[in-house]
Formats: C-alpha cells, structure tokens, sequence
C-alpha cells in the first residue's frame, strides 16, 4: 500500500471517498465521485429542524455519497457504527496499527482545528484519520489545505455527538476496490437517475418541487413577524453557503462531472449541461446576495419577499431546464 497523500478537496464526503479509492488505487476525481453517487439534491424539510429551523438540504444525506459510490462502481465499502464511545476509539485505534486509513462522520463544532467562526453545530463532516502519534491523531481533513492533528479526547467527542444526523463513531473503508471504472456504461445511467430523482420526485418537497416550495414558504413570509422572517432568511443563506459546500458550490461541483464526462464520452450535450449548471451555481450565489443584502436592511425597512421568492422561482426553472436537456 502506498504512504497516504492528502489532498484539499471542495466537498467533505466526495473528497474523502475520492482520497481513499485513490489511495487504494483507483484514480477517480472528486466531481466524479459525487456525480457517479447520484448526490446532487434539494429538499426543504420542515419537520426536520436544526437551530429551530428547516432542514434545507442541497446534495443527499450523509453517507449516500458513500452508498451510491458502491451501487455504480462496484467499490465495497465496510461501514460500523459503535454503542459507545469507548468501543469506537478501540477499533479506530486497531485498525490504524493494521495500517488501515479510514473515514469517519464527526460534528464540526468539536474539531478544534477549526477555526471558532467555522465551528458550528453539523454532524455530517466527513474526515480520514491515518495514524495516531501518542495521544494525537493525523487526520486528512479535506477541505483544508494541509493534513491537521487532533486530540484523541477531542476526535472522540466529535464523533459521539448526539443530535440530528448523529454520527454514532461511524467509521469507514474499502474492502473492495475495482482496478477500473467502465465509464461509458455508469456515466448515463447515473446522470438519467439523478436529473429523474430532481424531476419527477413524488415528494412535494424534494428535488425541482422541493426549491419551489421554499420558495412559496418565503413569499409567505409577511405574514410572520419581522424577527422570525429575517431569522429564516438568514438560516436559508447559512444552509446553502456556510454549513459543507453549498447549495452552489454542490452545483459547481456537478458542472465539472459533466465537463469531464462530456471529454469521456465526446459529448457535446453534457458539455452545454456543464456551462448551464455552472450558470445555476452563480445563481444560487446571487439569490444568497439578495437575501444577504435584504436581512442587512434596518429594522423597520421592508423586505422584498416577493422579489427574493421570484429569484427562487428562477433558478428552479433554470434547473429543471437542465435536468429535461439530460434526459433527450
């Protein structure tokens, strides 16, 4: 086995599963990680709450990454969860002396590595632990440039954390990896079942349907008082720009599978798809700028939720537009 590389990716869970099938030898990039598992998503969950508000999510729930990567591909993956704390640590610890690199699901805010005004309540951060100094552990966190250190006290309170998503000490890593990918075979298939699952999902609140419905939740909004609405707003743009990669960053990410799945398969069609998408991702970022700038405003100056609304509107027209050019 070759010594481990970190790398810094954009998104946590594809950047780490694209570090460990590349570690065990599978050249695979990042975008196509997350393009292959099928992850790019929308649901707008109101029964679900984190900080008292709905869950927004843009990209599938945690470890689905993981899951969808070894329907298409054929990687096995071994995942364990653990009943306690302790039981975690031990087999982390053993499978480290066996050499073993592995992912784990932990809490942002109780990696200390993270800077304070990065450390928030999110228990879906996706990391790899590859060996342990003493009573530190070496970790290869991707979104940061350079492999950090953590406390063993400090990784194990991350990882037990309860609350939504908990990650209960999950750890995982391949048993299986293919010596190839047949791209030409998993490509389509991945593609038709993402753009049907963002089309034609039943689910009012998942998918194209699910962004129209947040977006029909805030033209709704005059009728609460002005605290709450601005609080919703402000959780809308914390959801999408702060909390993992994104809402936009998710669909920059999207664009350069289609990009490089466009050079596999000579595809001129997945290559328009590419530069629409890339246009969906800036504007999901000026959606956030609109509701940056109208949270901003003084107590007592209207909001233009309508106007905010519309833009939602727009851009679920934008991406469904997509999603129909996949499916011709």
């Amino acid at each position: 086995m070759q010594e481990f590389q970190h790398d810094h990716f954009a998104h946590c869970e594809s950047g780490v599963m694209s570090l460990l099938l590349r570690h065990h030898g599978l050249e695979i990039s990042e975008a196509m990680v997350f393009g292959l598992s099928g992850a790019l998503m929308f649901a707008y969950i109101p029964f679900i709450k984190m900080g008292g508000m709905p869950l927004i999510g843009y990209r599938s729930m945690p470890k689905a990454i993981i899951k969808g990567l070894q329907k298409r591909i054929g990687v096995r993956m071994k995942l364990q969860t653990f009943s306690t704390p302790e039981k975690g640590s031990k087999k982390l610890d053993m499978l480290l002396e066996k050499g073993q690199v592995v992912g784990a699901q932990t809490s942002v805010f109780w990696l200390p590595y993270f800077p304070d005004e990065m450390r928030f309540h999110f228990n879906g951060h996706n990391l790899i632990v590859y060996a342990r100094e003493k009573d530190e552990y070496l970790i290869s966190d991707p979104v940061f440039e350079n492999p950090v250190r953590c406390k063993t006290d400090d990784l194990e309170k991350a990882r037990f954390v309860k609350g939504v998503m908990a990650p209960k000490g999950l750890l995982y890593y391949p048993e299986h990896v293919p010596d190839s990918i047949d791209y030409f075979r998993v490509i389509p298939e991945a593609i038709r079942k993402n753009a049907k699952t963002m089309l034609k999902t039943p689910v009012p609140i998942a998918g194209i349907r699910g962004i129209r419905a947040l977006a029909k939740s805030i033209a709704a909004l005059p009728r609460k008082d002005d605290r709450y609405a601005r609080l919703f707003l402000g959780h809308i743009v914390r959801m999408q720009e702060e909390i993992g990669t994104g809402g936009a960053g998710f669909r920059f990410i999207y664009a350069s599978f289609l990009q490089e799945s466009a050079g596999i398969l000579d595809d001129p069609v997945l290559d328009t798809a590419s530069r629409k998408m890339t246009d969906v991702g800036d504007e999901w970022r000026q959606f956030a700028m609109l509701i940056a700038k109208a949270i901003r405003s003084k107590r007592g100056k209207k909001i233009d939720f309508e106007q905010i609304s519309g833009k939602l509107q727009d851009v679920a027209a934008s991406e469904a537009d997509i999603y129909r050019l996949l499916l011709q």
